[in-house]
């Protein structure tokens, strides 16, 4: 049995992602997997039960989420909760992925409770943080190091694919020979930040007016209608997969957008699309979302939306799946787990 502890000091770091996408991974090799993801000192979110919810299933697990995500106080008894809990997760399995956090500095409470978890467990660490372009990677390097003897390395996450070269080549200068492996830099994918045509109608407001059985889709790109008479074909063309926002006066950009490799319509300003509008909908098959807010407050909205986009959806899998793949170094993350 083998212990690994995804770990982050900031939030949205890709936990969830990463831990859901080495458990897909070991899956597909044959091994049994199982998932943790304790909340310490404090009660279970609705957003870590969420996130257990998605694991459970992505990776064919039996257990409640609410197994799954545990909640339990600091102090003394951490150390005895963390195995309790790791035990009943833990039956049948060859390996038990954990996520967790750390603080920004090795001796606050949520770096403390980390320690104390990985030493419990045993756990193998890795450490994942999101790409910031004025700071050095990574930003809590103290914390990070707190692991010790039981931290395996470092993946950087969501690094702009132009960026990609000069990052690898920056981390590997910076580390060689020091403390920190580094296990993977991972590019920015637009798919794996992408929300569905559902989450979107929700977000601004608005009504799903029909093909509400493509309410699962995803959105990866967003075009905004343009204010002038030019080819909105060619302005619409340049980008597939995408949500297009037009304003209810703007008929001919609207059918422009459906003429299109379009996921939805999103009609700001309020009203019903004209008919013709609602045909050619039909007949391409691509919803249409009506909303009241003015484009501005759509953008607004959607920024929100993908500020908080979680990987959330099993059509994602395959993509992440690829990008791991592509980027991480597996041999030496089994190396260090002890796995053959």
């Amino acid at each position: 049995m083998v212990a690994l502890f995804i770990v982050s000091a900031p939030e949205a770091s890709g936990k969830t992602a990463l831990a859901v996408g080495l458990g897909w991974q070991l899956l597909g090799e044959g091994r049994k997997v199982g998932f943790l993801r304790p909340v310490v000192g404090g009660e279970s979110s609705q957003k870590s039960l969420d996130d257990a919810g998605f694991a459970k299933q992505a990776l064919n697990l039996t257990e409640d989420a609410n197994l799954l995500s545990p909640s339990f106080g600091g102090g003394k008894a951490l150390a005895d909760k963390a195995r309790e809990a790791y035990i009943e997760v833990s039956q049948n399995k060859d390996v038990v992925i954990i996520e967790g956090r750390c603080g920004p500095k090795p001796d606050d409470a949520d770096s403390e409770a980390a320690y104390e978890i990985a030493r419990a467990l045993k756990a193998k660490v890795i450490v994942v943080e999101n790409y910031a372009r004025v700071k050095s990677a990574p930003q809590y390097l103290d914390s990070y190091l707190g692991f010790g003897d039981n931290l395996l390395g470092l993946i950087l996450n969501k690094v702009p694919k132009r960026e990609l070269k000069r990052t690898c080549d920056e981390l590997t200068s910076r580390f060689t020979g020091q403390e920190m492996r580094v296990l993977g830099v991972l590019p920015e994918e637009r798919a794996l930040v992408a929300f569905t045509v559902g989450e979107l109608a929700e977000q601004v407001n608005g009504q799903l007016l029909h093909n509400g059985e493509k309410s699962g889709e995803l959105v990866e790109n967003i075009m905004v209608g343009a204010m002038y008479v030019d080819s909105g074909l060619d302005y619409f063309g340049r980008k597939a997969g995408k949500a297009a926002v037009v304003r209810n006066d703007r008929p001919d950009m609207q059918m422009a957008a459906l003429e299109t490799a379009t996921r939805c319509l999103v009609i700001s300003g309020g009203g019903e699309p004209i008919d013709y509008v609602r045909l050619k909908a039909d007949e391409k098959d691509i919803p249409i979302i009506t909303t009241q807010h003015d484009t501005d407050t759509v953008i607004r909205h959607i920024e929100e939306l993908l500020d908080d986009t979680r990987f959330h959806q099993e059509k994602k899998l395959n993509k992440l799946a690829e990008a791991l793949q592509a980027n991480i170094d597996f041999k030496t993350i089994y190396a260090g787990m002890g796995l053959t």
